[in-house]
């Protein structure tokens, strides 16, 4: 995995035993710069690695692309070290005919960290982009014991995580049978989210109807606002989510599920997707046998 993962020399420090010196692995963070027809739209700090759902999912969060032919292609362009060599962290994309290129107001005049993707927006009201697809009547409904595993499942899955435990993970599951059909990890938990939704628009999967995005820390307005231009109409997450996301998710019908942990979920948005098992009726207790009489 080139430039996946990075070895670097660290120092060990134990209150109990001696320094020692030893090389340790990183989860490597370079900027990806996305041009849109030769014209910078965004640069975000990400994991090299599935560049081009990074790219796709990201416009479809954007409300530029909803379907495979948007996007006509994506090329690596200009970008060298010091020895000359391409970085691979400069990515233009090319639209299909008649797509319409971003407005200008998308464009981003910062940075965006791989902790929030959101850095350089003008206002909060520039994120909140009108999906093309309601998720409101997807008519989902998940059973809270299959629910249960998805963290689990995710995690099993992370290989790079298990070499540098510093990546983020999002998978999208099916939900009803329960299938893991996508996992994409990445140090930004919004760039592994795009990479989902990427996958999905390359492989002519949106909307993403009856399926769970599943992502490993907690669930931002960001991240919902990504679920809902897919079309993903259940977001669950191992941690919190922020009062904005769960305003959103009410108010667009979409599921919002956090501290999905063991055998325990909370429900921030429309629980009824979320079929939980039927209470265990309390143990009967049968009549004493009467006596019996001799006769």
């Amino acid at each position: 995995m080139p430039r996946i993962v990075i070895r670097r020399r660290v120092t060990r420090i134990d209150l109990d035993g001696p320094v020692r010196h030893a090389e340790d692995s990183l989860a490597a963070e370079e900027p990806l710069e996305i041009r849109v027809g030769g014209r910078p739209l965004a640069v975000t700090m990400r994991t090299p690695g599935h560049d081009v759902e990074l790219a796709a999912g990201f416009l479809v969060s954007e409300g530029v692309v909803g379907a495979a032919q948007d996007v006509a292609a994506a090329r690596y362009c200009a970008g060298t070290d010091d020895a000359g060599a391409n970085t691979y962290n400069v990515l233009d994309v090319t639209l299909g005919r008649g797509v319409p290129p971003p407005e200008p107001s998308l464009e981003r005049n910062f940075f965006t960290t791989s902790s929030c993707g959101l850095c350089g927006k003008a206002s909060i009201d520039s994120v909140r982009t009108r999906s093309r697809w309601t998720v409101a009547d997807d008519d989902l409904v998940v059973p809270a014991e299959l629910l249960a595993t998805f963290p689990d499942r995710l995690r099993e899955q992370q290989a790079v995580f298990d070499r540098t435990g510093g990546l983020h993970a999002a998978g999208l599951f099916d939900g009803r049978t329960g299938e893991l059909l996508v996992l994409r990890e990445d140090v930004g938990r919004h760039n592994a989210v795009d990479k989902v939704i990427g996958w999905a628009l390359a492989h002519g999967r949106l909307p993403l109807r009856g399926t769970v995005l599943m992502v490993s820390g907690r669930s931002s307005f960001e991240l919902t606002q990504k679920a809902l231009m897919a079309g993903i109409p259940l977001l669950a997450s191992v941690s919190a989510p922020s009062s904005l996301a769960a305003e959103l998710a009410h108010g667009s019908g979409m599921t919002l599920v956090g501290f999905l942990r063991g055998t325990s979920m909370v429900a921030y948005a429309r629980p009824e997707r979320v079929s939980a098992p039927a209470p265990s009726a309390p143990l009967a207790h049968p009549e004493e046998p009467a006596p019996k009489v001799a006769v």
